[in-house]
């Protein structure tokens, strides 16, 4: 059994190149869940004329794909498992129902297929990501915790490249190439789900299994009350509920533009701005390049080593600029470009990969999946409502959307700015214990902490 005290150990260690390994193995939760909604994202015009979808199913399909609903109550589903049962015992399916899902989609002649294997995907994704970002987390020295989250939203963003560089390679092909996108799919993750068959478990959720079950008999022999368990324990902490409240309103807004952006660019470009099916490709694959860039180049060497409320802040400024040129100006070519490079950069430091980070550390290890699977599902599920409301905005005026897309950055940036942790350069361990002691996300003087 794994005690405390090896893994506290473990965290001054610099990164091995195993824990790299494991790290890259887990990340394709990323790879899988952006490049499976950027594919769906990428075909919306050919599904919508081939299938004789109106506004409504168009919303109905970005509600229930793995860009939002599904996903989010896998998550759910999946985050509980992963504190009762282990980290690694959701990889042993969820990448095989997953492919499952993928074949309804590749193979589909109607519009309800689409619609079954969209769920499909989306239950699978959903699951994967707390069980991979909790993993990620926990496997990570304290001072290299933020670059390993990072690397797995590099992936995150190279599933949309190399999704879209796909897409646009086979756009001749119409909806053949569609299909084909979700085929490459397919194949990774089988893949992927051999390769983690190595994964170890985690020694942090092992050794609180251990402290728990010592408890437990602890409290048989004296007749103690037992405590509050699952759901119910992570909502009666005021500092677990405070951190909820925190990401989910500092990601979720964010993730409303974010998904927007994701699943509907190229829908919104086709129709509004008037562009070829190949240069709204094109724009977004550039989009996300420099998020890569910008993650590698900042994110990654940055972010345990200087003050993250900087770097969340310079990103929140990028990004609100980066739409208010929708609110006044036309929409054309050259104002999506200034707008993409600008979000684009933005988004590799903000609150994508901050929320990844926060949300691992801001939890207890036997609540951390539960955590993230719950915040990740309110998140997706109200992505979910929200796209059924986005072809509507967009038939009626872009400009109102970019404007409420724009408000929505700037609330999400307050709340991260201001109530941003400050946890840098501590253990899982620390920033447990300083919790326990009352300290709350919602408190701006509660980050004013001693050096590491």
């Amino acid at each position: 059994m794994a005690d405390y005290n090896a893994v506290v150990a473990e965290d001054d260690h610099p990164v091995t190149r195993q824990q790299w390994k494991w790290t890259a193995v887990a990340s394709m939760a990323n790879y899988i869940d952006a490049g499976s909604i950027v594919a769906g994202g990428s075909g919306l015009t050919l599904w919508t004329a081939q299938f004789h979808m109106g506004n409504t199913l168009v919303g109905m399909l970005g509600a229930f794909s793995s860009n939002a609903i599904s996903a989010g109550v896998g998550a759910l589903i999946g985050g509980r498992i992963c504190d009762v049962y282990g980290r690694k015992k959701i990889y042993a399916w969820d990448l095989l129902v997953y492919a499952f899902g993928i074949l309804w989609i590749v193979f589909a002649m109607k519009a309800w297929m689409l619609f079954v294997g969209y769920v499909i995907v989306g239950l699978a994704v959903g699951a994967d990501v707390p069980a991979s970002w909790t993993l990620i987390a926990e496997l990570a020295p304290r001072k290299s915790r933020g670059k390993l989250s990072g690397f797995a939203q590099v992936l995150w963003n190279m599933g949309p490249v190399i999704t879209l560089l796909l897409a646009l390679a086979l756009s001749r092909l119409g909806l053949l190439g569609i299909r084909l996108l979700f085929v490459h799919l397919l194949i990774l993750a089988i893949i992927t789900w051999f390769m983690r068959r190595g994964v170890v478990e985690s020694d942090r959720w092992k050794a609180a299994v251990e402290k728990e079950r010592k408890s437990q008999t602890s409290r048989r022999v004296s007749n103690a009350r037992a405590p509050r368990s699952g759901f119910r324990e992570l909502v009666s902490s005021r500092a677990n509920v405070g951190a909820l409240v925190f990401c989910i309103l500092m990601y979720g807004l964010w993730n409303l533009v974010a998904g927007t952006n994701g699943f509907f660019l190229p829908y919104i470009l086709q129709t509004v701005g008037s562009e070829s099916q190949a240069t709204s490709v094109e724009l977004q694959c550039f989009n996300f390049l420099l998020t890569v860039l910008a993650t590698i180049l900042v994110f990654m060497p940055l972010n345990d080593r200087v003050n993250r409320r900087l770097l969340f802040t310079i990103s929140s400024v990028l990004q609100v600029v980066a739409f208010l040129l929708f609110v006044f100006f036309h929409l054309n070519t050259w104002i999506a470009l200034a707008n993409i490079i600008l979000y684009g950069i933005g988004f590799g430091f903000g609150q994508q990969p901050f929320f990844q980070l926060w949300s691992g550390e801001l939890f207890p290890t036997r609540l951390r999946s539960t955590a993230q699977g719950f915040m990740f599902a309110v998140v997706r599920i109200g992505l979910g409502l929200w796209s059924f409301v986005v072809p509507v905005l967009t038939a009626t005026g872009f400009h109102t959307l970019a404007l409420i897309l724009t408000l929505m950055l700037v609330v999400s940036g307050l709340i991260g700015i201001i109530f941003a942790p400050k946890t840098e350069g501590k253990s899982l361990e620390q920033i447990e214990a300083e919790r326990s002691k009352g300290a709350s996300p919602l408190s701006p003087s509660d980050y004013v902490s001693p050096s590491n």
